[in-house]
């Protein structure tokens, strides 16, 4: 079976096709990064024009690497939420747009289950059950994840998400956006003993995250300095800060392991693709005597690969879930936990 997947939820327009026997056969992506570094965060109306001018040609690109026609696509699949929901909008009206037209099934897929299941996609893949930690743009969450679709939330932010102090601290620092990389590439020539920020919840006892005290924090740094941070002060602040996030997620991370006893760790999403926090997991997995999985970086971000996965995933387990009237909606809020087989 072969499956076109369509990511619209942001800022990448996304299009991919996967086959259930030879696994990706093609995926293209266009970033809005560039449009959107001037305001210093996503317009979305700018967002949904975007999208409207890059599907098709993302289509198309996509079609000729895989050597095949739109008729040989068995079905469909979307990001129905969450996200911004005019740039969904785009994505679903696409899709079932060309499922009418193909007379093909569509399927709403999660967007973060989308990244959830991305590892999968590595060439060694982790095996179920398995701990997840979900570190995408506006979410941090644990779950215990025992098959697709068999999902329960462990811990998850109360307010600010890793990606979102991230962004919002290196604003603060005079970064560009998106400031994760920025941040993190600063953070590398910082002197870890100049500042000490705090660990937000950390000693919480629960699996629960926050991370607006630790933006804060920085905040309260840069406002001490009578005058303009030079460059070191900048990397200094950047490396305390990623030092208490990494701190918490890994602290966070063994808790779950140990309380579910569980001993595959799964990371997916936009932050799991930063270096600190992969050392940090690495030295502990090694230490522990356990084993941590990543998407390959090119699957971190939002993509139309993991969207074209977790719609194939779904129609092997349930084909009767795609659907063939081609009325659509969007669920710009759509809590992971909802979701079942």
């Amino acid at each position: 079976m072969i499956v076109l997947g369509v990511e619209s939820s942001c800022d990448e327009t996304g299009i991919a096709l996967y086959d259930t026997q030879h696994g990706l056969l093609s995926h293209a992506l266009h970033s809005q990064v560039a449009m959107h570094e001037q305001y210093g965060g996503v317009v979305p109306e700018l967002a949904s024009r975007d999208h409207i001018r890059r599907a098709i040609p993302l289509l198309e690109q996509v079609l000729a690497g895989a050597h095949i026609d739109r008729h040989q696509i068995d079905a469909i699949a979307y990001t129905q939420g969450p996200g911004l929901a005019g740039a969904l909008l785009v994505g679903a009206s696409v899709a079932c747009g060309l499922g009418l037209a193909l007379d093909r099934p569509v399927l709403g897929v999660h967007h973060l289950e989308g990244h959830l299941l991305s590892p999968l996609l590595a060439s060694e893949p982790p095996t179920f059950p398995f701990v997840a930690l979900l570190v995408s743009g506006g979410h941090t969450q644990l779950m215990r994840v025992d098959g697709v679709g068999q999902y329960a939330l462990l811990g998850e932010t109360l307010d600010d998400a890793a990606g979102e102090a991230f962004d919002k601290s290196a604003k603060l620092l005079g970064l560009g956006y998106p400031g994760g990389p920025a941040i993190s590439r600063l953070a590398e020539f910082g002197d870890p003993s100049v500042y000490q920020l705090p660990r937000p919840m950390l000693h919480s006892k629960d699996l629960n995250f926050s991370f607006s005290g630790l933006k804060t924090a920085v905040l309260t740094l840069v406002k001490k300095q009578t005058t303009n941070l030079c460059e070191q002060d900048k990397a200094n602040i950047a490396r305390a800060f990623v030092d208490a996030l990494v701190d918490v997620l890994l602290a966070k991370c063994l808790t779950a392991m140990k309380q579910t006893g569980l001993k595959r760790l799964v990371i997916a999403g936009g932050v799991g693709a930063n270096s600190q926090l992969r050392n940090a997991l690495n030295a502990a997995a090694q230490k522990r005597r356990f084993q941590v999985y990543y998407p390959e970086l090119e699957f971190c971000t939002d993509n139309g690969a993991m969207i074209a996965f977790a719609g194939a995933m779904r129609l092997q387990l349930k084909p009767e879930a795609a659907q063939r009237d081609y009325a659509f909606n969007v669920r710009p809020r759509w809590p992971l936990n909802e979701l079942g087989i």
